[in-house]
């Protein structure tokens, strides 16, 4: 008989990260717990306020449901909880670590082994022109070879003179350039703005207008002169049909997909099904989850093969996360088995 409780974690921001929803200090996250015969099983249900459909007030009314009714196993589980995709994902995570032969190791792999890292991007965060040249100067340090830039805070110009002065240095071969505008364009202006960006090798733009503007995406991805990523867009559109109907209308060179915000790992893979269909590509990104989330993700991320840097970079911006084998070196995550899990909750 499998017993299920959960447990809310606050994450503190070492630094105040601007995104297109404000200034966050704080990240709320909650861990379903799983015991069966004296194991314990992890999974992090990785709620992102202001941007998952599930951002509702009864969260964790929810949360108490699947605690009574763990009993269900998971595929019922998730069939029942199509609305919370962040819960979907901590359920899928908790039953295959309860199975684990260690409760963090939930896909074996040469990543899990210590002898296969994972590309990845670095993350520029938005705000003004010298703290994000700084954090550009330190990316470049640290080794990365792409880097993913969050545009439309400050003023446009003043960003394409910063990835301007990338470009000075570096040419596309030495550094792939990402920019996530976050839908900041109107689309009156968007085709003008990416054209101003083409001229400087951009790798690919993340959601440039705001979703749910469907017919001036599609005409956005049938006539712009960089590849274009449906990020948000994906948010709440649940099932089979309406993915298909919106990849299949819009036509999107890249998507990208966030397991806690999209379904976990079943949705991710229903998502990518059909982005491959229509010849889109993908990568996958975390979206603020501690290092127990993070580390499902990349581990699950490793077994898919993509050949393009993932987003799988945040376990560093926290003061208070949980000690993990997951380190970032040389533009890559790689999973040192010395470091030792410290999961205390």
């Amino acid at each position: 008989m499998i017993k299920a409780t959960y447990k809310k974690f606050t994450l503190n921001f070492k630094n105040p990260s601007g995104t297109s929803r404000g200034i966050l200090r704080t990240k709320e996250t909650w861990f379903l717990i799983l015991e069966e015969n004296g194991k314990k099983g992890y999974g992090e249900t990785g709620l992102f306020r202001g941007l998952s459909i599930d951002d509702v007030p009864e969260y964790e009314e929810k949360l108490v449901w699947v605690c009574k009714h763990i009993h269900l196993g998971v595929e019922k589980l998730l069939e029942q909880l199509s609305h919370f995709p962040s819960i979907q994902f901590g359920i899928e995570q908790a039953f295959l670590s309860l199975k684990s032969t260690t409760p963090f190791e939930l896909f074996p792999s040469p990543f899990t082994e210590s002898k296969a890292p994972i590309p990845i991007n670095g993350l520029i965060w938005m705000g003004d022109k010298e703290f994000m040249k700084n954090q550009i100067k330190e990316m470049l340090n640290q080794g990365f070879s792409c880097l993913k830039m969050k545009i439309g805070s400050i003023n446009f110009d003043a960003e394409i003179n910063l990835l301007k002065s990338i470009r000075k240095e570096f040419s596309p071969s030495e550094i792939e350039l990402r920019v996530d505008a976050n839908g900041a364009f109107s689309p009156e202006e968007a085709l003008g703005k990416l054209d101003s960006l083409s001229k400087l090798k951009i790798h690919s733009i993340e959601q440039p207008i705001q979703q749910g503007q469907v017919k001036s995406m599609a005409q956005l991805c049938a006539n712009t002169p960089i590849p274009i990523a449906l990020d948000e867009e994906l948010i709440g559109v649940l099932s089979s049909s309406k993915k298909k109907a919106l990849i299949e209308t819009i036509k999107p060179q890249y998507i990208i997909l966030k397991p806690s915000l999209v379904g976990g790992f079943a949705g991710t893979k229903e998502w990518i099904s059909i982005a491959e269909k229509n010849n889109a590509a993908w990568w996958i990104t975390s979206a603020l989850e501690s290092n127990v989330g993070l580390n499902a993700i990349s581990q699950f991320t490793y077994t898919l093969k993509s050949k393009l840097p993932q987003g799988l970079g945040t376990g560093s911006l926290f003061t208070n996360n949980i000690e993990s084998p997951l380190e970032v070196n040389k533009g890559a995550l790689h999973y040192n088995n010395l470091v030792n899990w410290d999961f205390k909750l």
